[in-house]
């Protein structure tokens, strides 16, 4: 049945994609899954957060092409396909109050002309499994909520040919379920936390557990924890691609892998949807599909 599997990852920036769910596509591309990418934007308007790279004046003024390099280079690593929507970077606005976001950008996208276009990408593909962002974007960046709101459109409409013409977009198409990413969930960050403390070694983690609050407003069904650490260090080596994003002495990576393994060898997602019967918890993303 492998050789049948399809599986799109919806991301809202060039990095996103190795940050979250990159062991598990990782995993599911050693085992013949067919794993498409889709990025919603360039990255554009995304800050330089290496410093070894910040003040660089042709990285500062050809970021899109530098990012897209980028992307190509994680795409290689990971084995995966990977296209792009097309729309552009809105930024993280900061300031009280927020600045208004900036004109043209993709959070300010008309939600069902924008979820057409991943329809498209949908119906091409034909994923029987989608990921994708929560309500919340995973952390409330604007691209990354619109994000969660086209691909939400997009599950539906995929299979809606009066509002999404076949004409127009392709043969209509279900997909069977959709997850949200949640790899950054508290019991794994305080799982590591506590393993480092216990080892006498120091936690990058306790600033996060003191602020969760601040930017994880409700614990999350964690339903699905797919094993994957055998893949762990090709998720780095595609993160470490995106060097305008990560440092490679920075914080994520000061877990020394072989904890990472031990402690917690699963990445996690919450189903959000699905058209066939499955059996909560699961450790597989085609669960109810491949026996299907």
């Amino acid at each position: 049945m492998t050789d049948q599997l399809r599986l799109m990852a919806v991301h809202a920036h060039p990095d996103d994609e190795s940050s979250k769910g990159a062991a598990t596509m990782a995993k599911y591309v050693s085992e013949g899954v067919d794993v498409l990418v889709v990025t919603c934007t360039g990255g554009e308007r995304g800050s330089i957060l290496n410093p070894k790279l910040q003040g660089d004046k042709y990285v500062e003024e050809h970021i899109h092409e530098v990012r897209k390099k980028e992307m190509d280079e994680a795409r290689e690593i990971l084995g995966v396909k990977q296209e792009w929507l097309g729309f552009v970077d809105s930024g993280l606005p900061e300031g009280d109050p927020l600045p208004p976001l900036p004109e043209g950008c993709f959070a300010l996208e008309d939600i069902e002309k924008a979820a057409g276009e991943l329809v498209r990408k949908i119906r091409s593909f034909r994923p029987q499994v989608i990921t994708t962002y929560d309500e919340n974007g995973g952390y409330p960046h604007p691209d990354h909520i619109m994000t969660h709101k086209i691909s939400m459109v997009a599950f539906e409409g995929a299979a809606d040919a009066e509002t999404y013409p076949e004409s127009e977009f392709g043969p209509a198409y279900q997909p069977q379920k959709l997850y949200y990413n949640q790899g950054f969930n508290r019991p794994r960050t305080e799982a590591l936390h506590n393993a480092l403390l216990e080892r006498g070694m120091e936690s990058p983690y306790g600033d996060w557990l003191k602020r969760w609050d601040e930017f994880q407003r409700d614990e999350r069904t964690l339903t699905t924890h797919v094993p994957c650490a055998d893949f762990y260090e090709i998720r780095d080596k595609a993160l470490i691609a995106h060097a305008t994003q990560i440092d490679p002495d920075g914080g994520w990576f000061r877990v020394p892998m072989e904890i990472q393994k031990e402690v917690w060898p699963t990445e996690e997602y919450e189903l959000a949807k699905s058209l066939v019967a499955t059996s909560l918890p699961e450790d597989d993303l085609f669960a109810g599909i491949r026996q299907s």
